[in-house]
């Protein structure tokens, strides 16, 4: 299972939210519809890994998740809407089970109507060429999802006046002139009012049933016939296109994870939690589409495009807090192949008094199997396992002293394949246990005798290791084959199915992960031994962010024999790992930006639209983060920037010292373009080679 085939597209909203839904004609369910939902019903009551009574208690959670798909901000609906509405807390189960859709289907044409009288609000005050005074101490409050709902359309008028000035003042403190900026806002709000027209009765149906789905977990999904399909592709990875999963977020479109070995992996532009602004299409001067506000599909069919063809994307920073500082990128469209997700390997130097020593890396993009050659019975197929037996191989002729699997951004993949490569580091064993709806139990492990490497591991992990990256890193921290470096993982500790309905497909979560231990994957993940910050939020990213998680638990564990007990050394290694990461620029960086950011976003609950003010906000934020990068630059014995602008345009802001050539030359010719770009990655494997040298002198094992 892969975080990349069950990333949730939250909120299905992009088909239907904010901007579809007829315009005048009456939103009537069709028996088709009826249909599909007594079998999700139904899907759900019988199917559903967990004991799910479609109830009273569950109505309520149903209605309040349709609430938050339909108006996550509250920004369009009245309180006597949700009043008029509120027989659906109790009779939405009733409503699923017997078919009868008129009442749900009644308020999303409520809130429909509601949208559209407010769009065209917004581009008649437009078109009225508005005034808004800059110099009063208004202020926006940037997240509405626990306030009340509004009592009149005066109070709302109230709310998008602040939205609409917020918008305006925001484009204004990019260089754009008042012309542009009317022109803009304009195109943006006539453009959804088009849209709202171009909704039917499957987008109608996939929203109502993504509410109903994503109140039971977030990885049980109806697909209508055409999400169906898209998804299809998504697993086969054969779309041309950038290789990143998207998902709605209010307004913008987010980057919910890269597919390794894809365009945009590769480039190393483009990262999760980035908000998509704007699309352009080829290179140079290309016209800019703007995104906001339009529907998920629409963004995925203006992004994805023929092999070889450029596309254009202006995105907000994941760590941006001013939605005024945006980038933009150019990522050449390609397709996925088996061979751009292989693993590979390279060699890393460290020095020490005693000389320098050898440490192999082999980095799994994704736990992958050529199934068709397999199943075929060929000989050679290609898999996970067998490359990265092949790669210790070759490491071991170079005679390195230990081994790191590096498992980041690995979102999952063939179980199988982590079963099988778990099985290269132990001797026989179990990996994993899977617990079905029945509370049955099924044990996966290693049935081959021997050990394919038996030398100092460690594996490094961060928050987008996901699924099977879980299962495998969770056995070898239980086998105490090695230490756990990195950042808690994803979480993702579910499997999921998918069934074929009467209208269209519905996948269902049908079993849960469990380690040896007995200890769950889900919603914890796997906890590091030794910790590295992480500019991922996990509030924003992982399991535990998302509605409706199963909940972490525990199975019986099973027999196992350890390697060895790397918690008796994890004090001694913990504690020469902070006194090198202390003096490690880029570690003292990372956490400072880590430290920074958290501080930012506890601290900006609203957003000033004085204009002043606001500079002098994004001001102090600018000089923060410059001092920071200044700081790690000196550090380094890089030359200061004078500005944020220069640090925003600098393509060494990251870069690392000049190399040591004869140091340059014992790395393998695998080390990357990427990695050259990004020296805080390198920080990382260059600290998770220390600890891992210091775990085999600890050990004696070397």
């Amino acid at each position: 299972m892969s975080l990349f085939a069950n990333v949730r597209r939250t909120a299905f909203v992009a088909l239907c939210l904010a901007m579809a839904g007829p315009a005048s004609a009456a939103v009537t369910p069709t028996d088709a519809d009826a249909q599909a939902a007594r079998e999700v019903a139904e899907s759900l009551r019988y199917g559903h890994y967990e004991d799910v009574t479609l109830d009273d208690h569950w109505a309520n959670r149903a209605f309040t998740q349709y609430l938050k798909t339909l108006d996550p901000q509250k920004a369009y609906l009245l309180d006597a809407d949700i009043s008029e509405f509120s027989d659906l807390r109790h009779d939405f189960d009733d409503a699923m089970v017997d078919g009868d859709l008129e009442r749900i289907y009644g308020l999303y044409e409520r809130y429909q109507q509601r949208l559209t009288a407010r769009l065209t609000w917004l581009v008649k005050t437009l078109d009225a060429k508005p005034s808004f005074d800059f110099d009063k101490d208004d202020r926006l409050a940037l997240d509405r999802k626990d306030s009340p709902w509004a009592d009149s359309e005066q109070e709302l008028d109230e709310l998008w006046r602040k939205r609409l000035k917020n918008a305006w003042l925001s484009m204004s403190l990019s260089d754009k002139s008042d012309d542009e900026i009317a022109k803009t806002l304009s195109e943006r709000y006539s453009n959804q009012l088009k849209r709202i027209k171009q909704t039917n009765d499957e987008d109608i149906l996939t929203l109502v049933m993504h509410a109903v789905t994503g109140s039971i977990d977030p990885h049980s999904e109806y697909f209508s016939p055409r999400q169906g399909e898209s998804f299809d592709i998504q697993m086969k990875l054969s779309l041309d296109g950038i290789g990143a999963l998207l998902q709605s977020e209010g307004e913008y479109v987010k980057v919910s994870s890269l597919v390794p070995g894809g365009p945009a992996e590769k480039d190393g532009e483009l990262k999760p939690a980035d908000r998509i602004v704007a699309v352009g299409q080829g290179q140079g001067d290309s016209e800019w589409t703007n995104v906001v506000g339009m529907r998920l599909d629409d963004v995925v069919d203006l992004i994805r495009g023929p092999k070889g063809s450029v596309v254009r994307l202006e995105v907000i920073p994941a760590q941006s807090l001013d939605v005024t500082k945006t980038r933009e990128l150019d990522i050449t469209r390609d397709t996925v192949k088996l061979e751009d997700q292989a693993a590979n390997a390279k060699v890393i130097d460290v020095k020490r008094d005693d000389g320098v020593h050898r440490i192999g890396v082999i980095h799994v993009p994704a736990f992958y199997v050529d199934f068709d050659a397999w199943q075929a019975g060929e000989d050679d197929y290609r898999s996970t396992t067998r490359d990265v037996a092949r790669l210790i191989d070759e490491l071991k002729a170079k005679q390195v002293e230990g081994i790191i699997l590096d498992l980041r951004n690995n979102g999952g993949g063939a179980l199988q394949e982590a079963n099988s490569m778990i099985g290269l580091f132990i001797d026989r064993g179990p990996t994993v246990q899977v617990r079905d709806a029945r509370g049955r139990i099924s044990l996966y492990g290693d049935t081959d005798a021997g050990t394919h490497y038996d030398g100092p591991l460690t594996v490094l992990v961060n928050r987008l290791s996901a699924s099977a990256s879980e299962i495998f890193a969770g056995a070898i921290q239980d086998y105490g084959r090695g230490p756990i470096l990195g950042s808690q993982t994803f979480g993702k500790g579910t499997v999921q199915t998918i069934s074929s309905l009467s209208e269209g497909e519905i996948k269902l979560t049908r079993a849960k992960f469990y380690r040896i231990s007995g200890d769950s994957t889900q919603n914890k993940g796997v906890k590091p031994d030794i910790a590295f910050p992480s500019v991922i939020d996990p509030q924003e990213i992982g399991e535990s962010s998302l509605d409706y998680a199963l909940p972490w638990d525990q199975v019986r564990p099973v027999k196992y024999r350890r390697y060895g007990d790397p918690a008796r050394y994890l004090a001694a290694l913990r504690a020469r790992h902070q006194s090198r990461a202390e003096q490690d620029p880029n570690f003292n960086y990372l956490k400072s930006e880590v430290a920074l950011s958290k501080a930012l976003r506890a601290q900006q609950t609203s957003i000033s639209l004085n204009r002043e003010q606001r500079k002098r906000e994004m001001d102090a934020q600018e000089a923060e983060q410059l001092a920071l990068e200044n700081k790690r630059r000196r550090a380094l014995n890089l030359e200061p920037l004078t500005s944020f602008a220069e640090l925003d345009a600098a393509s060494d802001h990251i870069s690392s010292p000049e190399s040591d050539p004869e140091q340059e030359a014992d790395i393998e010719e695998a080390s990357s373009d990427k990695e050259a770009k990004d020296p805080i990655d390198q920080a990382q494997l260059q600290e998770s080679a220390e600890i891992l040298l210091d775990y085999a002198h600890l050990t004696g094992d070397r």
